[in-house]
């Protein structure tokens, strides 16, 4: 007699099927999720059977899965119990002991951005912003990637709006030319500030996205100029995308049901 897989095992084998579909960048078939996790067709047949029936997954009218609505909603939930910067923390800690350099978290405020967490260098010369502290969003790394991420009107208000006050010789004049680095930025998924907000000082920022995909803060690694290099720009990238997964978001899950939305 066949004995049956006991509930450590389903669990197991449950979560490799979900981290498969989420690995997918479409719909997955059940012989590429067969294939991807090492289970049978029939055995990941019926796990998937079942979490269709819990709305964990959903198939699609070719036969193919994807997640389903209630992993978003059940990832809403987390999202809105947890404090972001506990989440964050280690991951700064992380990266902070790979560069030997600040790392700060910001959120947006209106028209600029709120240190709310840093972990400091460890070294005697060192970037030190205070929490609490502010800038508007043109100067900064991720204030540009939070203006372009909402578009090209989005930065033509924003410049109406604060008049693009000048900090240093390179902080952006005109709205065109911030039009041309904030989409760019956006696009690419990193932002530099050379040196926009201070004379000397250097950052590269990437942005933190919650379990539904909006962009609730900003990830940045500060730098005296001289010392910043862009060979960490995919460590920073790396970090932010670390912590964004562990606040629920998901691409291919958000993607997934911003096209159903449309």
């Amino acid at each position: 007699m066949k004995k049956e897989p006991n509930s450590i095992q389903v669990i197991e084998r449950l979560a490799r099927l979900l981290d498969a579909i989420a690995a997918q960048k479409e719909d997955a078939s059940l012989k590429v999720l067969s294939a991807e996790t090492g289970l049978h067709p029939s055995t990941a047949f019926r796990i998937l059977a079942s979490l269709a029936e819990e709305g964990f997954v959903e198939r699609t009218s070719r036969g193919n899965y994807r997640l389903g609505v209630k992993l978003m909603q059940l990832g809403n939930r987390v999202g809105a119990s947890t404090d972001f910067r506990k989440v964050a923390l280690p991951v700064m800690e992380m990266l902070r002991d790979q560069l030997d350099e600040t790392v700060n978290l910001t959120v947006r405020e209106g028209d600029e951005v709120v240190y709310i967490e840093r972990s400091l260098a460890k070294r005697m010369i060192r970037v030190e912003q205070v929490i609490g502290s502010r800038a508007p969003l043109h100067v900064t790394a991720v204030g540009k990637l939070m203006l372009g991420e909402l578009g090209e009107e989005a930065c033509r208000g924003y410049a109406k709006r604060s008049r693009l006050p000048q900090y240093t010789a390179n902080t952006h004049k005109t709205v065109a030319s911030l039009i041309r680095d904030c989409i760019a930025c956006a696009k690419r998924g990193y932002a530099y500030d050379d040196q926009e907000a201070e004379l000397g000082v250097g950052c590269i920022g990437a942005l933190i996205r919650d379990a539904s995909g909006q962009v609730i803060a900003g990830l940045s690694v500060s730098a005296p100029i001289e010392r910043r290099r862009d060979e960490w720009t995919e460590l920073v990238m790396q970090a932010s995308e670390q912590i964004s997964r562990q606040l629920g978001y998901h691409a291919s899950f958000s993607n997934h049901h911003q096209r159903g939305n449309t």
